[in-house]
């Protein structure tokens, strides 16, 4: 019996994961779903490819990835066009996200060294006699459950650190997007045929959940801050590290000084790339009520001239996930109920599978639009009376990904503020793109980094070694002490740490 499909919702037919194209319902690919059996033996197999693969070292390791840097570049045609196949993302916007991916494999291969190496570090006067050693060595194994959105640039960020930091890796992607996640998987091994370092488990959340009891040295997961909440459960009774990169609800605010065209563009960009379907995408907008006419004017006439469709042209595609029209749909509703308008769109803009922007203001602070992640091509625009009202407001909800600043003046006081892992200053998303930063959140938007130094040690774990080198002065660890000596001990104590009163 054939399986019905339906736009863009993955089902499973005989034991295959369908994937289909969100605006036409064209099948993309067909995967075997992973068994209990099969996510146990790939995360075995994992820990034998993990020591061979630590035992490479930097410099093979980094010579490996690129080499895989090197393929994905001159397949990235080909990788667009399978990424707006299979989630509906238009090819430019495919492109970029593929070219930000790549970077992050380059920036981990090239660094993992200097930042994981052994090194020797200072050894406090007291304990001189032992030299001290430093070193981030490699979990084995790292389960990565990946989103859909960015199908290929949000999980990289995980699984490039983890591979430069010496791990092997089981990925489970998104079942909304799985041929992009076997495409990462089929190209690595393309070049390192010699043990699967990299291996693939699809299926849906059932699948994800056994990754979190097979016995993986830590978890990087992406997604929703609810089901990141029952993944750090389930990885609980084992004691198994996570890495959760969930939820959004990211402010930007607007300061009397700030350049408006620059302004009104990025906010375009940063709220309605991607449909919206972006975890650190700008949802909220606080903008100095002195400029907020001029602003609104100028965000409505450049989202406005944005094009909404499927093929070429087209700058949003379709909500990828058919079942969160109902939200985006929800969240119009309930801000124009509450006495918001829409300068832009509202509840007509709601045609599935596809969602034209909407921009709404005077929407109270309570109302959904404003309290929960829409994850939709929507931007609220509140007026305020100067910026540290809006830091207030935009730091009242749970989330704390990212955020945008834009002014001259209060711009670094006012970014630096803001309760949130990461702040662009007069541009919006750029950090995601910057290799040397760490990229993450506070509060219900998760724990733990990817990206930069802290990306490369989130799959370490740090391992302190000491050496003797002489002969002790002071043995304060030793039954061999003297009372005499002790009196020393305590003498240079009160030398050392005795002065400051």
């Amino acid at each position: 019996m054939t399986a019905t499909l339906t736009p863009g919702v993955p089902v499973i037919d005989d034991g295959f994961l369908i994937s289909t194209n969100p605006a036409s319902g064209e099948e993309v690919g067909r995967f075997p779903v992973a068994s209990d059996d099969a996510v146990r033996d790939a995360v075995a197999r994992g820990r034998e490819a993990g020591a061979w693969w630590a035992s490479l070292g930097f410099a093979g390791r980094k010579e490996r990835l690129l080499k895989w840097a090197s393929l994905l570049t001159n397949r990235m045609d080909e990788l667009a066009q399978l990424i707006n196949r299979e989630g509906g993302k238009p090819v430019a916007e495919a492109v970029v996200e593929s070219v930000a991916a790549i970077d992050h494999i380059s920036w981990s291969a090239k660094h993992a060294k200097r930042v994981l190496r052994l090194r020797k570090v200072r050894s406090p006067l007291l304990v001189a006699e032992h030299a001290a050693y430093l070193e981030y060595q490699p979990y084995g194994v790292v389960g990565v459950i990946g989103p859909w959105n960015y199908p290929i640039f949000t999980p990289i960020g995980s699984i490039a650190y983890a591979l430069a930091a010496g791990n092997a890796v089981v990925f489970k992607p998104s079942e909304y997007t799985p041929a992009v996640g076997q495409f990462l998987a089929d190209t690595f091994a393309e070049i390192v045929p010699e043990h699967p370092v990299v291996q693939i488990v699809h299926g849906k959340g059932d699948v994800g959940a056994l990754l979190c009891t097979s016995g993986v040295g830590k978890i990087a997961f992406t997604g929703s801050t609810k089901t990141g909440k029952r993944i750090m459960a389930q990885c609980a009774d084992q004691l198994t590290p996570v890495l959760l990169e969930c939820g959004g609800k990211d402010a930007m605010i607007v300061d009397a000084d700030a350049d408006l065209d620059a302004a009104a563009a990025a906010a375009t960009w940063g709220g309605l790339t991607n449909a919206g379907q972006t975890c650190i995408g700008i949802e909220r907008i606080y903008v100095v009520d002195q400029v907020a006419d001029q602003f609104i004017e100028k965000l409505v006439a450049k989202a406005s001239t944005l094009s909404v469709g499927y093929g070429d042209g087209a700058d949003i595609g379709p909500i990828t996930m058919p079942a969160q029209i109902e939200t985006i749909k929800r969240h119009i509703d309930d801000a124009l109920a509450q006495g918001g308008r829409a300068v832009l769109g509202g509840p007509d803009a709601v045609k599935a599978p596809y969602v034209s922007p909407t921009i709404l203001v005077d929407v109270p602070e309570t109302s959904a639009a404003v309290c929960e992640e829409t994850f939709g091509p929507t931007l609220t625009v509140k007026r305020v009376a100067d910026v540290d009202e809006a830091v207030r407001l935009a730091n009242a909800l749970k989330y704390g990904l990212g955020g945008a600043v834009f002014g001259k003046r209060n711009a670094m006081r006012v970014a630096r503020s803001l309760h949130s892992g990461m702040t662009s200053i007069n541009a919006t998303l750029a950090f995601a793109g910057m290799s040397s930063l760490p990229f993450g959140g506070v509060g219900d938007s998760g724990i733990g980094r990817i990206h930069g130094d802290d990306g490369l040690r989130e799959f370490t774990h740090p391992k302190a070694i000491t050496k003797r080198r002489m002969r002790s002065a002071l043995p304060a660890m030793s039954f061999d002490r003297t009372p005499k000596q002790v009196e020393l001990i305590k003498k240079a104590v009160r030398m050392v740490h005795g002065r400051h009163k």
